[in-house]
């Protein structure tokens, strides 16, 4: 009788494992389908690259009125109402960069190649919307874009009350 119990319990959790995965690759999918629509459909293309250099002559961190993947905003939790914001944030693509030393000892390893963040790019560009709006909660992120340079960041930001 226990082990009945043990055997319906093991694919009870296995059944939840796969509803995860499956969810999780139904997100990845709609990921990938934004991202090859973006390099492959000529319409959207061409939108998408004016959208691009429109985008690189902005500041850093920059409040919009829409999204421009609402499918994506409103998975995380996004509402057209007031309590709402979304702000477009730039990061950097690449390593940091870090100058040779030029006096004193030469040190054997220079520490100038090779050197990363700790924290993904995404996370980066969360904490320069958060830093900027600071009476807002963080819902989530997103990308946008991204050329040889940059890449673009919506970030979905809710009111506190």
């Amino acid at each position: 009788m226990e082990e009945a119990a043990l055997v319906t319990l093991n694919v009870k959790d296995i059944g939840r494992c796969r509803l995860v995965r499956i969810m999780a690759s139904l997100a990845r999918l709609r990921s990938i389908v934004w991202k090859r629509m973006i390099k492959k459909d000529p319409t959207y293309v061409k939108r998408y690259r004016s959208r691009l250099t429109e985008w690189r002559g902005q500041n850093t961190v920059v409040r919009v009125d829409k999204p421009t993947r609402i499918e994506r905003a409103r998975a995380l939790g996004y509402r057209e109402d007031g309590a709402f914001c979304i702000a477009r944030v730039r990061v950097t693509k690449g390593t940091p960069f870090h100058s040779r030393p030029r006096a004193g000892r030469r040190p054997k390893k220079m520490g100038i190649a090779k050197i990363t963040y700790a924290i993904s790019d995404r996370k980066i560009a969360e904490n320069r919307a958060l830093r900027k709006f600071r009476n807002l909660k963080l819902l989530g992120s997103y990308l946008v874009g991204e050329d040889g340079r940059f890449k673009w960041f919506e970030i979905v930001l809710q009111r506190t009350q």
